[in-house]
């Protein structure tokens, strides 16, 4: 009998919901049994945070990479070893235990010195990760997410704090946190381990000096004790000085040179769905970006608005059974730095989507957008893109937000297959048919 036969004996599917979080901890301890503990002796970097995971594992993984350790890599996006990184299209971030397992299987076999691992306030709090010997922690922020799961605010904290935790405990580990100092609960994280090291761009052990953002990037300078470091990471918006630093900072806890770590933060060239510019010789800037959370509109739209030069147009929705009480705060966002909102299905589920609309929209008109002038409504995603390019004049810029790199798109129905950036560039390609024809 395998391991996936055992589980479903001992816990039949009507009952692991109901057990939870000791469904998914005693699925845990089965299959590293059965598996033998198939990442003991691995060096494992968990990433957790609010926003910005995903391009600071992507960031930490390029590095190591380039400084000629075996690094794999499992994340939002994708998973792999070294260059060859594959897609991820399960919906989820940190993966079912028989999966990680599998993959993680599948990189010894070739022979990976470190795992670099998106870590979720899920997988945390369910204790899917259970026998992942972390080394090193990293928190990016902590702010307003997954509420309806977790139910409060400290709840979702405290499930992130568990990686800490972890690590802590991994006696034959590093045990080093890696935490952002501006985040508020900052002192908490690092009063679970051992050894933290903070980082920010106004205070830390670790900080950002002479700052420049740019279209194409960030860079600064930076002293992390050895000398100091001249950053050039091309992953454009100020969030990304944050999520490069806390890479930097794994660096150095790794025990890279200062030049290893310079070089390997610039050879990363972008992460799919992550500040995505599409272009197909359009006269306007267009964007795709996973931004799907208030903290992370506000980020963005203080970012761009600036460098904007002819109007803002943002596309986005909120996804059906989550977090209810960011839907009105996004459109108030949105509302407030775009001159055009436009608000659409992002994976309702089973949830009415003209309902999750007028949540959104309500908020938007809270910050002075009025429906059919500057505020519209339009369901079908596909069309809503359509209608947001051809709204678009020379200049302008227009963000297609909350989808990203994601390969399916959940309705009523069941999944359906959706790639955004080529549903935006599909669009863009069409709409300049038609000018040229006119």
């Amino acid at each position: 009998m395998n391991a996936r036969s055992v589980v479903k004996k001992l816990i039949p599917a009507s009952l692991f919901s109901t057990i939870e979080p000791y469904g998914h901890l005693v699925e845990a301890i089965i299959f590293n049994t059965v598996r033998g503990f198939p990442l003991k002796g691995l060096k494992v970097i968990g990433v957790t945070g609010t926003n910005g995971k995903t391009s600071t594992c992507y960031l930490v993984q390029r590095m190591l990479h380039e400084a000629g350790y075996k690094t794999g890599l499992m994340t939002t996006v994708g998973y792999g070893v070294g260059s060859d990184i594959k897609p991820q299209i399960e919906h989820m971030t940190t993966v079912s235990v028989p999966l990680l397992m599998k993959r993680v299987r599948a990189m010894r076999a070739q022979g990976i010195e470190w795992l670099v691992l998106e870590t979720t306030s899920h997988a945390l709090a369910q204790n899917r990760v259970w026998g992942v010997p972390y080394s090193i922690a990293v928190m990016t922020n902590v702010t307003h997410e997954h509420l309806d799961y977790h139910k409060t605010f400290e709840r979702y904290r405290d499930a992130k704090r568990k990686l800490f935790k972890l690590t802590n405990a991994n006696a034959a580990g590093l045990r080093i946190g890696i935490i952002n100092a501006e985040d508020p609960s900052a002192d908490l994280f690092k009063s679970d381990i051992a050894n933290p090291i903070t980082y920010g761009v106004e205070k830390g052990d670790v900080v950002a000096k002479h700052i420049s953002l740019n279209a194409d990037g960030v860079s600064y300078t930076v002293d992390t004790g050895a000398g100091n470091l001249n950053i050039k990471c091309k992953l454009p918006g100020s969030f990304n000085v944050y999520n490069s630093l806390a890479a930097v900072c794994v660096g150095v806890a790794a025990g890279l040179s200062g030049a290893q770590i310079e070089s390997g933060i610039a050879a990363l060239e972008g992460v799919e769905g992550r500040m995505t510019t599409i272009k197909e010789g359009q006269d306007f800037t267009a964007i795709v970006d996973f931004a799907h959370t208030p903290d992370s509109f506000e980020k963005l739209f203080k970012d761009i608005k600036p460098v904007v030069k002819g109007r803002l147009i943002v596309l986005f929705g909120s996804a059906g059974r989550r977090d209810v009480a960011k839907r009105a705060e996004q459109g108030r966002l949105a509302g407030q730095y775009a001159d055009e909102v436009i608000i659409t299905e992002e994976d309702d589920r089973d949830v009415d989507g003209f309902q999750i609309m007028n949540q959104i929209a309500e908020g938007a008109e809270q910050a002075g957008k009025v429906k059919d002038k500057n505020l519209f409504l339009i369901h079908d995603r596909n069309s809503a893109i359509m209608f947001a390019v051809k709204r678009a004049n020379e200049n302008d810029t227009v963000m297609f937000l909350g989808k990203g790199h994601e390969k399916t798109i959940e309705r009523a129905d069941g999944e359906h297959d959706w790639d955004e950036i080529n549903s935006v560039r599909q669009s863009i390609r069409k709409t300049l048919i038609l000018k040229n024809k006119a």
